[in-house]
């Protein structure tokens, strides 16, 4: 049991402790809350469990056709990038008047999670084949297996975002003005860039 759910842990960390929209995203908002992590996670669990429980229930093949990576990863890029101008055009008045970003922690754990095409893709790929292993050794507990690897999953989102909300918001009295606009650019640049992979990527697979 024990060693089933380190490798569920251990996969799920190497997909969670990557950089992308969600990590930059989570920096940013921690800035103003130590809770960021915890409401980004919730954001990301109302997007994950049901794609979970689709790719188990119905089929993963769906999100593998190379229209429906297209479709996903245009919109969802151009989704990103829209996001990233918003966080580079508010980082002056975050930094120097104390306001908060357009959008709630919750909000933007969704969004991330919806519109970000390789985040389905590993679902339906790695993700489709940890969870039918996991069940395979863990037949005897029924439904309560799925729950367990998801409830199993979606915790290392919580603790792993939750620790780099932290770890920001206490040291951000550490930076000066520059830096801490600095950190937003660089968050908004990097949102930027992953939505022109993104979209990138997508027009690849018809050209």
């Amino acid at each position: 049991m024990l060693p089933l759910l380190g490798s569920v842990i251990a996969v799920s960390l190497s997909g969670v402790m990557m950089p992308g929209p969600m990590f930059a995203v989570t920096v940013a908002r921690a800035y103003k809350s130590p809770f960021a992590g915890v409401w980004m996670s919730l954001g990301h669990a109302v997007v994950e469990v049901p794609l979970i429980l689709l790719i188990y229930f119905v089929s993963a093949r769906f999100f593998q056709h190379d229209v429906v990576q297209l479709v996903l990863s245009i919109a969802g890029g151009l989704m990103i990038i829209w996001m990233g101008i918003g966080l580079f055009r508010a980082r002056k008045e975050v930094v120097s008047q104390g306001k908060d970003l357009p959008y709630n922690g919750v909000v933007a754990g969704i969004i991330m999670s919806a519109v970000n095409p390789f985040f389905i893709l590993w679902w339906a790929t790695t993700g489709n084949m940890l969870i039918n292993r996991f069940l395979n050794e863990f037949s005897p507990s029924g439904g309560w297996g799925l729950g367990i690897f998801t409830a199993t999953h979606w915790l290392c989102d919580l603790v792993w975002l939750s620790f780099v909300a932290v770890l920001v918001y206490r040291t951000k009295g550490l930076w000066g003005p520059r830096v801490q606009s600095g950190i937003f650019m660089v968050c908004s640049v990097a949102l930027i860039g992953f939505g022109v992979w993104f979209v990138v990527s997508g027009v690849k697979l018809v050209v």
